[in-house]
């Protein structure tokens, strides 16, 4: 059998056995290695294995940006 080095999204979801939502969390949070050609995210099957091969406890959540960036600065404009 031939193993290919990149998969696209729905492929690298179906080797990990996770929908494709869960993949871009994972893509998100930097836990997973991309290549992109144009448009098109690859994942490397080096990354898939290297993913699959570690402990996981917590759960594939969104990936939630941090209270400062979050935050928004009111300036009081007066004339």
């Amino acid at each position: 059998m031939v193993t290919r080095l990149l998969y696209d999204r729905k492929e690298a979801a179906r080797q990990l056995s996770i929908s494709v939502r869960s993949l871009d969390y994972l893509i998100a949070g930097k836990q997973l290695d991309t290549r992109r050609i144009g448009k098109k995210v690859l994942v490397p099957h080096a990354s898939l294995v290297r993913y699959a091969s570690a402990n996981h406890y917590e759960s594939v959540t969104p990936v939630v940006p941090s209270q400062s960036a979050a935050t928004l600065t009111l300036v009081d404009v007066r004339v």
